[in-house]
């Protein structure tokens, strides 16, 4: 099954200053990923292109990155998970950027049905939490994304 996932989200803030949050990407002061809630990112070598790693039972290596813009990742697990996810930053103007994921796959066998009632609304979940995760950074009130009843459901029989 071909998997086009796309997740934009505007930050009124130029993009020199929130670019800058890609260099805390799975660290321990990680302000983007949103570890709070969700399984932490982690690396074997840091944020260097072939270094494997990734977030629960996910895992992918770091195929090209572009410090500031845009990182790309190519899924290693779960199996039948062919393709890659990144995430970028762009000017929208010179006020707001654009932060945006997304996720070009296809999907094989058993990935396909673990994609389409697992991991895909659990997915859409973390993607958002890391946006308002971003945010946030920059809001007086914070934003906080609500979660399906099937998320929680999810979150609840895979702890």
């Amino acid at each position: 099954m071909k998997v086009i996932n796309i997740h934009k989200r505007i930050i009124d803030r130029p993009v020199t200053e929130v670019s800058k949050l890609m260099y805390s990407l799975a660290t321990k002061e990680d302000q983007i990923w949103p570890n709070e809630k969700w399984p932490a990112m982690r690396f074997k070598y840091g944020l260097v292109v072939e270094s494997e790693g990734g977030h629960g039972m996910i895992r992918y290596k770091i195929e090209s990155y572009q410090p500031r813009e845009r990182i790309k990742f190519r899924f290693l697990k779960p199996r039948g998970f062919i393709g890659f996810h990144q995430l970028e930053f762009k000017a929208v103007n010179a006020k707001q950027t654009k932060v945006m994921h997304s996720i070009n796959m296809r999907t094989t066998g058993i990935a396909t049905l673990k994609w389409i009632v697992v991991i895909r609304s659990l997915h859409n979940a973390l993607i958002e939490d890391a946006f308002d995760k971003i945010e946030n950074l920059y809001l007086i009130q914070n934003k906080q994304s609500t979660w399906s009843v099937w998320v929680k459901l999810w979150r609840f029989l895979l702890k």
